[in-house]
């Protein structure tokens, strides 16, 4: 079985080239191989994300053309803000 971080992942390489069109820039929010929110930066994205779905099961992406943007994964969940 194939962990919700790595379909995500194949799924922005898979479409990589029209989410640059559409995305180019921003940081989106992919969840069952579906885009779900676009932001200009991780932060906004990171929490938007983490108040909507459980940690590990979405990812963060930033959209730029090659390989400079690819993913990194980070296991340790931060809190929200307040918190």
């Amino acid at each position: 079985m194939t962990s919700p971080l790595t379909e995500a992942f194949n799924y922005y390489i898979a479409h990589q080239d029209e989410l640059v069109r559409k995305y180019d820039g921003k940081v989106i929010v992919i969840k069952d191989c579906k885009v779900l929110g676009a932001f200009d930066g991780y932060g906004d994205a990171s929490v938007w994300a983490r108040e909507r779905f459980e940690p590990g099961t979405c990812a963060l992406q930033k959209v730029s053309e090659g390989s400079k943007d690819y993913t990194i994964t980070l296991h340790t969940p931060m809190p929200l803000r307040g918190q």
